[in-house]
């Protein structure tokens, strides 16, 4: 009892306040097209070393959208911390394969604006949406505003750079192969990095998107985070300022997880960690030294030479899938198919691709490996690198059980890539100061149990609203998950509430709050009726809406389990709203004990018992103090006693 009553006193409420920071995003296609040569940046300012834009799609312009659960393209970014000072830890929301990228949370300007930007080591620029664009598509944060930071500083026109037509400013464009393309003009600053980053502000330089076409006007997140080699890159800039060492991390989530995390600057390695060389002179993308694939046990019939073509093999964060050169892709496939026999082959869940799938494998993915064989990459070293098979699989998205490769063949290209899908769970260090890449299997939803990267203290910056915004609209902090324990015990979930703020035509949200409990269902993967609007506030272009996610009618708790994959869609910008609702930003989200109303109830119960027995207990002693009063009376004899009147019958 005293235990239930400790936790009623200390987890009535907890509350997660949030930051959605602000940030534009340029898409990189999944995979190296064969039809398309390298493009080079037309206005990137690196006048003596441009990097190349290496080609990361198909012929298919629509390659990035290729399946509605699995877009192909994944991103997640790490805070950076100095060698010599400190260094930055940063989170990674989204999901490989339901968002098509990971993003990681930005502060720029002063006061700070926030984006929500693709992490991408196959980008060499950062860039966000400008105000002043005016051709740019409707993304997840307010676009910067640079009149509203008063460290912003327009990088003006000189020899190292491309310029606008007034010659003013220095500018910069980016084409993909995809055909989707991003131009702006480059401005100077303050950049910071969250709470959980010991690394404070720097000034850096970063594109202000005026134009963006194709993937990029469409996608959801912000924009851009370059970490590839060049100057613009903001890595090359941090380690410029000696700011951070030159090496950085990723760590993205396993198969149904998302989010994962990113160290921007030098950490503790395992020492277990398996390096292979990365040479930067033969391009500026992180390439490995690729020799051989095993699959069950046995290598492919294949030479060396395969995976040393054109770029060589090249690791790149920004890309979805794997994709092997057509010799490759043949054994490695037939490999794979001979090793899983028993199970049913079944189409893809897009008919326009010719997926190979297979049914019959069960939900569990930690049971897949009993399944499907072990791979293993061999470098040239002879150091190796396992692969289980949520390392080159993806989930049929139509079929339940069913699962499908995530390794293609590159067209005719004779390129190694190597996206996202590969490294799942395996924390990857960049160790550009070596000319090295490591690899560490390790589960990167708890990376931080694993591998000590000290916090700052300090809060997060607080973001701008001024013209945003207003304070009623205003966030809390940086995001904060729940506790890991929250959910421990006997704890039950009564009821989730969360606000989000939208950006945009408010009319549109307060007339159509139908559809959009409808879409939050939807994309909660809850019932309609679970889902309660409490109160819808607005004010100029800004609308506030509160929520309340219930149990269901016949049950009066929501279970642990949902309760979390409700509580990470919301904190991981995982909810898919359609476009017509604009951008939103998860405000505060509180979950409110089912406990607390059951032991309130039983207080309440208790305490009306024991007023009820006190209250029975006086009348009873007063009842028989009054009857032993009055048998214990002495009336003398003789003594006189008043008349008494007889009653009529």
């Amino acid at each position: 009892m005293l235990q239930s009553f400790f936790r009623l006193a200390t987890t009535i409420l907890f509350t997660i306040d949030l930051l959605l920071l602000r940030r534009s995003s340029a898409f990189l296609a999944d995979h190296l097209s064969p039809s398309h040569a390298p493009v080079l940046s037309d206005g990137a300012p690196e006048a003596a070393n441009r990097p190349l834009i290496l080609p990361l799609s198909l012929s298919s312009t629509n390659r990035s959208c290729r399946r509605a659960a699995g877009v192909s393209h994944r991103r997640h970014l790490q805070r950076a911390k100095s060698q010599n000072t400190s260094n930055a830890r940063m989170a990674l929301y989204d999901d490989l394969l339901l968002n098509g990228y990971y993003t990681t949370r930005l502060f720029i300007g002063t006061p700070p604006q926030e984006f929500a930007l693709i992490v991408d080591t196959g980008s060499t620029v950062t860039y966000v949406p400008c105000s002043s664009c005016t051709k740019c598509g409707r993304h997840q944060d307010p676009r910067f505003q640079p009149e509203l930071s008063s460290s912003y500083k327009p990088v003006k026109c000189n020899a190292d750079c491309s310029c606008d037509e007034a010659r003013e400013q220095c500018i910069y464009e980016r084409r993909y192969a995809e055909m989707s393309s991003s131009s702006g003009v480059l401005g100077k600053d303050m950049i910071s990095f969250g709470n959980e980053s010991e690394l404070k502000a720097q000034d850096v330089v970063f594109g202000c998107e005026n134009v963006e076409t194709g993937d990029l006007f469409s996608q959801r997140a912000d924009g851009i985070m370059g970490l590839g080699r060049g100057q613009l890159s903001i890595v090359d800039q941090l380690v410029e300022k000696g700011a951070i060492s030159d090496t950085f991390s990723l760590c993205y989530g396993g198969m149904d997880v998302g989010g994962g995390s990113m160290i921007l600057g030098a950490h503790p390695l395992p020492h277990d960690m398996i390096f292979t060389h990365s040479d930067p002179s033969r391009s500026p993308y992180y390439n490995i030294e690729l020799k051989e694939i095993h699959v069950a046990g046995k290598p492919l019939n294949l030479s060396p030479k395969i995976f040393d073509g054109k770029h060589g093999t090249v690791l790149d964060s920004g890309t979805t899938y794997a994709y092997l050169p057509e010799a490759a892709f043949i054994a490695f496939k037939d490999a794979i198919m001979k090793g899983t026999h028993p199970l049913q082959k079944i189409p893809g869940p897009d008919p326009g691709y010719k997926d190979i799938c297979f049914a019959g494998a069960g939900r569990d993915v930690s049971q897949l490996s009993k399944t499907f064989p072990e791979v293993e990459m061999i470098f040239n070293n002879g150091q190796k690198l396992s692969l289980f098979p949520e390392n080159y699989l993806f989930r049929h998205t139509k079929v339940r059980g069913a699962y499908c490769l995530g390794i293609f063949q590159n067209g005719k290209d004779t390129t190694t890539l190597l996206g996202g899908i590969v490294v799942r769970n395996t924390l990857v260090t960049y160790d550009r100061a070596k000319n090295r890449v490591g690899f560490w299997k390790t589960n990167c939803s708890e990376l931080w149990k694993y591998v000590h990267v000290p916090t700052s203290q300090a809060s997060a910056p607080s973001a701008s609203h001024s013209k945003n915004t207003t304070d009623k609209l205003s966030p809390a902090q940086a995001p904060k998950g729940p506790a890991k324990d929250v959910f421990s015990g006997e704890f039950q979930v009564g009821l989730i509430t969360f606000d989000m703020s939208f950006a945009g035509d408010n009319s549109d949200t307060k007339l159509n709050i139908t559809q959009l409990a409808a879409a939050i269902a939807q994309e909660l993967e809850v019932d309609v009726s679970q889902v309660h609007l409490l109160n819808f506030t607005s004010e100029g272009n800004y609308s506030l809406v509160r929520w309340a996610i219930c149990p269901v009618d016949s049950a009066n708790y929501i279970t642990n389990t949902k309760a979390m994959s409700i509580i990470l869609r919301l904190t991981q910008h995982h909810l898919q709203l359609p476009g017509g609702f604009g951008s939103y930003r998860l405000v505060e989200l509180k979950v409110e004990p089912q406990t607390r109303q059951k032991e309130h109830l039983l207080a309440v119960l208790i305490a009306s018992f024991v007023t009820l027995a006190i209250i029975l207990s006086t009348i009873g002693i007063w009842f028989f103090w009054k009857r032993w009063q009055q048998a214990s009376s002495y009336v003398p004899i003789g003594a006189a006693i008043p008349e008494q009147e007889l009653q009529p019958l």
